[in-house]
């Protein structure tokens, strides 16, 4: 199964970035991305790709130890960025040195449970907001971000999840994500 880790930030949290994303839809352009669906925002830990169910016993135990070493801690969604021309995304404020950590620590799960891992990369904390398959200027889209400062949280959960690729050729199909494994932190 395709899975990841994760932390999700709270509904009221998201609501609040669908609020300035409502007002990037409306740029022009915008109907060319490939616009995340608002269920499925997250911000990624560790991408695991492929990973063989036998894994899943140790994996889980692996995680569970991450988040139980880690205390809570506050973020909020604020401002946004873009990587070279393909993806437009939300950035992350707060305690990112302990987010950094925690996705230090998931990574180092994930190999210590035999998860075949890309080549390890420094963390970047970002919620992908939407994609351009063959490139886009995306300056307009991160301009209109910078002022979004989204309502510190708690964040008090890891969780792992799953990613269901689209099988079905329908142009726009997305991934369905599901939450197959949930850890609190510090607990």
């Amino acid at each position: 199964m395709r899975l990841f880790v994760a932390v999700l930030p709270p509904p009221p949290r998201l609501a609040e970035l669908g609020v300035a994303v409502d007002e990037l839809r409306a740029l022009p352009g915008a109907d060319r991305l490939r616009w995340a669906g608002r269920d499925d925002w997250h911000l990624t830990l560790a991408f695991l790709g492929e990973v063989d169910e036998a894994l899943l016993p140790d994996l889980h135990a692996r995680l569970a130890r991450a988040a139980h070493r880690t205390p809570p801690f506050e973020l909020r969604l604020h401002g946004g960025g873009r990587f070279g021309d393909k993806v437009l995304w939300a950035g992350v404020a707060g305690a990112i040195d302990a987010l950094r950590l925690l996705a230090e620590r998931s990574d180092a799960a994930a190999r210590r449970a035999g998860v075949a891992m890309e080549e390890h990369r420094r963390y970047h904390p970002h919620l992908t907001l939407a994609r351009s398959r063959t490139g886009a200027d995306l300056h307009p889209y991160v301009d209109a971000l910078t002022p979004f400062e989204g309502t510190a949280w708690q964040t008090e959960e890891l969780v792992l999840v799953r990613s269901r690729l689209p099988v079905s050729g329908v142009p726009g199909e997305v991934p369905r994500y599901e939450v197959v494994g949930r850890w609190g932190l510090g607990k």
